[in-house]
């Protein structure tokens, strides 16, 4: 994941663990699974409109 992502392994894991912490993500045997999208969304300071699609798709 960090390879993809262009981040550090060390990086990828410690937010994987404050996600899991925080009860919006799952992450178990290479399957993750988003538990809460709102607060991730918020987390992330995810914007859908530089993504030129209708916000409540998203």
């Amino acid at each position: 994941m960090a390879d993809a992502l262009g981040l550090t392994p060390v990086h990828v894991n410690r937010i994987l663990r404050d996600l899991r912490a925080e009860k919006m993500i799952q992450h178990r045997q290479r399957t993750l699974t988003i538990l809460d999208w709102g607060r991730l969304k918020v987390f992330a300071e995810f914007d859908a409109h530089y993504l030129h699609v209708e916000p409540q798709l998203m």
